[in-house]
């Protein structure tokens, strides 16, 4: 049975090898539809590993207050249906004097600049760097943790200390890998004492997340000063079964803040962590689809052309398979010998396809700075899909192939 099984594979391979151009271009046919699949599949992969681990550290018991809601009702031409005020300092102080919820933490802050130039001694950075005015509780709310050093403390804030808290790029960089920790950094003239590094967050959609320095939100105030700032309010509930109640005292608090009537809408967003990665993960979704619209109309193209090349091959080897008849070959090893042809080049174009969507997906994520993970799931569809291609277009042809009268066949011409 073995050797019998052994001489279809090789007699498999030489006619592929007979017909190389035909078996190439069908071949990359199946290849171009696995490689839509497995290429987009991929990259929607890493962009969504990139987004939950951005997200996971600020876990299911977080929610901001913010200026709008994530998704923003529009008009036509673009402009926004309602516009909110923004989130000025005396109400985010007002928030966090007034909101008395049991187990919860509030944090507040700002960004004052994107394009600061930090110096220390003689070097200094681009003009690129975040300074991001906090208080005592962002580390914990945004789920940030410390390579190095210490937190921003009560008294930090309360007595507006000049000290700062580095993203990881500064130890690298600036300090020329010795510990920036004790030392003495200066930001728009005014001098900070380093006492903490943060652990390395990597960048998201080009936004450089290990590029910021955190200062005390007063300290920070004092040094940023033009109109219009918009300040940031996070909760941190200590029970997930709180969250509803939680959420609804900020609401009230914040409502009672802006002196808003009962019957008045609210003019500002309140946002969870883990609904605003659902919402993302709804939008990915539609990519998903996408890659399954073209990979399946791509395949199914290639499948038509893999049985017709089939096809084409029982009938150019019609006589092949009288004599192979004539000699006592049975309708079962004639049909496994041109069903295993069809398996063969199914699985080389799916393999290519694989390889090809591997390096599209890896490609795209280094490009865009997505965590690239190995898409699994993926290369398991696309196998399956490949398989189950070589037995709808082989099945026909090797039916074809075993059904041919041997009498016929030695007199075909």
């Amino acid at each position: 049975m073995f050797p019998l099984f052994k001489e279809n594979i090789r007699i498999a391979f030489d006619s592929i090898k007979s017909q190389l151009l035909r078996t190439i271009l069908t071949v990359m046919i199946i290849a171009i539809g696995i490689t839509a699949l497995v290429g987009i599949l991929s990259a929607v992969s890493a962009l969504e590993n990139t987004i939950s681990s951005d997200f996971a550290s600020m876990g299911a018991n977080t929610f901001n207050l913010q200026r709008y809601e994530f998704t923003t009702q529009t008009r036509g031409g673009g402009q926004r249906e309602k516009v909110n005020p923004i989130i000025t300092y005396r109400e985010v102080k007002n928030f966090k004097e007034n909101f008395s919820y049991p187990l919860t933490q509030a944090s507040i802050s700002f960004t004052g600049t994107s394009n600061a130039e930090v110096k220390y001694e003689n070097e200094k950075t681009d003009p690129e760097v975040s300074i991001v005015g906090v208080n005592e509780n962002y580390l914990s709310n945004s789920g940030l943790s410390l390579e190095e050093g210490r937190e921003l403390n009560y008294f930090d804030i309360q007595n507006n200390n000049n000290v700062a808290i580095l993203g990881a790029d500064f130890a690298e960089g600036l300090f020329k890998n010795t510990s920036p920790v004790d030392k003495t950094i200066s930001v728009r003239g005014v001098k900070f004492q380093v006492i903490g590094i943060l652990e390395s967050k990597g960048s998201t959609f080009g936004n450089n997340q290990d590029l910021r320095v955190l200062i005390p939100i007063e300290r920070a105030r004092s040094m940023f000063t033009q109109p219009n700032i918009n300040y940031n309010i996070s909760v941190k509930v200590g029970d997930k079964e709180m969250m509803e109640g939680a959420q609804s005292e900020a609401i009230i608090t914040f409502r009672n803040i802006r002196g808003l009537n009962p019957v008045e809408e609210n003019n500002f967003g309140m946002e969870r962590s883990d609904d605003l990665l659902n919402r993302i993960f709804s939008i990915t979704s539609y990519l998903n689809i996408a890659a399954w619209i073209i990979s399946i109309i791509t395949i199914f193209g290639s499948s038509i052309a893999l049985m017709n090349i089939m096809l084409v091959s029982v009938t150019e080897r019609t006589r092949e398979i009288g004599i192979r008849k004539a000699l006592g070959a049975k309708k079962g090893t004639i049909a496994t010998q041109f069903f295993m042809e069809t398996l063969i080049i199914g699985q080389i174009g799916g393999i290519l396809g694989i390889l090809l969507g591997i390096l599209i997906g890896y490609g795209v994520s280094s490009a865009a700075d997505f965590n690239f993970v190995t898409p699994w799931k993926a290369i398991l569809w696309a196998t399956g899909i490949t398989i189950l291609v070589a037995i709808l277009a082989g099945s026909y042809p090797a039916n074809k192939a075993a059904k041919q009268d041997p009498i016929d066949s030695l007199h075909y011409e």
